[in-house]
């Protein structure tokens, strides 16, 4: 069998974007959500509505930017409003259709965690925090998450539960009083896992051509189960691996540049 044209990287990025439609309004993270999302904008949905942290709201950046703060944002987006705006206006009203996240860990029910690695009075790593994914998971009507699998990082005990997914699966969710949708999709590097209709364990439902069952359970660190249906995900079009490829060009070009600041 020959290798593919294209990288796990790219299929996880690609496998993301189209789970986006066009004209929906995203609140996104940085890094692998960011990447998705504009790949998805700079493709099959061209009106997708991108609000960043920062307060920039239908931003459309050439390159991906470096953090929230990233001039590239501000220079590009519609308008710009202030960081309680954006959390009171736009999120908690229920404005938002889709939350796209990252973390460092996830745990079966979709809870992740982007605080600490280990003790959190003591921890082995402290990571740059939470920043407003607790808030994104809790209103927005839907969360994506974007993040390579491995038992590290795919745990049987978050460390530290910064946002909230299914909490303790079932109905918590909902007894606990979040309004927003919850968890629907957590896209990695071998394939898609959904959650379970009624126990709301994240479960495999779809992998990349290559993959095997046995690879993505050796990579999760609870007993992953499979849907009744596991389907193939669709290798990555040659028009969207063009775009992926060079938007992460001009990417590396632009953030290669020395900064200049005018005193």
């Amino acid at each position: 069998m020959s290798s593919p044209d294209y990288s796990r990287d790219e299929i996880m990025t690609v496998t993301a974007a189209r789970q986006l439609r066009n004209g929906a309004v995203c609140f996104v993270g940085i890094g692998l959500p960011s990447a998705a999302c504009n790949l998805a904008r700079m493709t099959h949905a061209p009106d997708l509505v991108l609000i960043y942290e920062s307060g920039t709201v239908g931003t459309r950046p050439v390159v991906l930017p470096l953090s929230i703060g990233d001039g590239e944002l501000a220079e590009t987006a519609t308008c710009l409003v202030s960081l309680p705006e954006i959390f009171a206006h736009y999120l908690q009203r229920g404005r938002i259709d889709v939350g796209f996240l990252g973390a460092a860990q996830i745990d079966r029910f979709g809870n992740l965690n982007s605080t600490v690695i280990g003790a959190y009075a003591h921890p082995s790593v402290r990571l740059p925090g939470a920043g407003g994914a607790p808030e994104i998971s809790t209103y927005a009507r839907e969360v994506l998450v974007v993040m390579k699998q491995s038992p590290r990082s795919f745990v049987s005990r978050l460390d530290f539960r910064t946002s909230c997914g299914y909490l303790a699966g079932g109905g918590e969710r909902r007894a606990s009083g979040c309004p927003g949708g919850g968890p629907s999709a957590v896209i990695t590097d071998f394939g898609v896992l959904r959650p379970h209709p009624e126990s709301k364990q994240l479960q495999l439902t779809a992998l990349y051509p290559g993959v095997s069952v046995a690879a993505v359970r050796a990579a999760t660190g609870w007993p992953l189960q499979v849907a009744d249906t596991l389907e193939s995900v669709p290798a990555p079009e040659p028009a969207e691996l063009a775009t992926l490829r060079d938007l992460h060009a001009r990417t590396r070009i632009a953030h290669a540049r020395p900064v200049h600041i005018n005193l």
